[in-house]
């Protein structure tokens, strides 16, 4: 049992000299996933610019990392030190396109398949099944 709040103190305590780490100009994450830049660090709030010219006040306990900046940029402007572009990123995931005619292969772009996405006419759903239609007295 002593152990585990032992842990669990350290860990906060980390979390807490991590997020003092902050100064206006670092990449941030935070606990819900979004990146921003911060720009002013209060008591107990900060500042993100989550957008050019988009600024939001956060608790301090929302920030889940402060990010080195080779990361933020890698992250967030697709910035590679590398300079390599493929399919796969320097971290070993596959690239995002932009849209998705990229997705398509050449077989599909011509347009040989297209499924059917007409509606049906009234026609169709009317015409009885086995000769019975609903709400009739002998209908099983």
């Amino acid at each position: 049992m002593f152990l585990m709040t032992r842990s669990a103190k350290k860990k906060q305590q980390q979390a807490m000299e991590m997020r003092n780490q902050m100064q206006p100009g670092t990449g941030v994450r935070t606990i819900g996933g979004m990146y921003a830049t911060v720009k002013e660090v209060g008591d107990d709030t900060v500042l993100l610019e989550v957008a050019p010219g988009v600024h939001a006040v956060y608790a301090k306990n929302a920030i889940g990392a402060v990010l080195e900046d080779e990361e933020y940029n890698r992250i967030v402007h697709g910035d590679t030190d590398s300079g390599t572009e493929g399919d796969v990123t320097s971290g070993g995931l596959p690239a995002v396109p932009d849209d998705a005619s990229s997705l398509v292969g050449p077989d599909d772009a011509a347009g040989t398949a297209k499924p059917d996405l007409t509606k049906k006419t009234d026609a169709d759903d009317a015409a009885p099944k086995d000769g019975k239609t609903d709400g009739e007295a002998d209908a099983k």
